[in-house]
């Protein structure tokens, strides 16, 4: 094999291949299973039908389900992360750990990886993840990531659910 190995932030080759294995599969999975990181809009064809009252709430959008499961919480959990891109393309990790924080979610549950490697270059990829239930909502942004990827995954044996070093939460 030829190429050179790309080392990133304090990871070994191989911790990044384990965990572009683990997002891969779970982004094959869940984009079998998931719903979109946004509401879709229906479009019904009316054929000369009354036209629906409109709401008297607009619709929020999804939110926090404390008691339900982490794949339960996946698409609030894509909202809140889509509602960060939308907002900033080019929002570092913290932001989207902020997002998730004031969307209800445990700041002390969280891992980030860091925006910048050990060489000062910006990342390919950052992942941002939170222990809920048992299991890992993790989500990944970058330009090595093709767009904003998300998947649930089991909590590794470690206790935790991103693979290498990770950024202190400490603001």
């Amino acid at each position: 094999m030829s190429g050179s190995v790309r080392r990133h932030a304090g990871r070994s080759p191989y911790s990044l291949g384990v965990v572009g294995a683990v997002l891969l599969l779970g982004v094959s999975l869940t984009a079998c299973t998931a719903s979109p990181a946004e509401p879709a809009t229906s479009a019904s064809a009316s054929s000369g039908s009354a036209t629906p009252e409109p709401s008297a709430t607009p619709d929020a959008g999804p939110t926090l389900l404390p008691t339900g499961t982490a794949a339960d919480n996946l698409v609030y959990f894509n909202f809140l992360a889509a509602a960060v891109t939308k907002a900033n393309p080019a929002a570092d990790g913290r932001a989207y750990i902020d997002a998730l924080v004031a969307g209800g979610f445990d700041r002390t549950a969280m891992e980030v990886t860091f925006d910048r490697t050990q060489t000062d270059l910006a990342a390919d990829a950052v992942q941002f993840s939170v222990r809920f239930t048992g299991e890992c909502l993790i989500g990944q942004i970058g330009p090595a990531s093709d767009g904003f990827h998300s998947v649930v995954a089991p909590i590794l044996s470690t206790g935790l659910c991103l693979v290498g070093s990770t950024r202190q939460i400490d603001w």
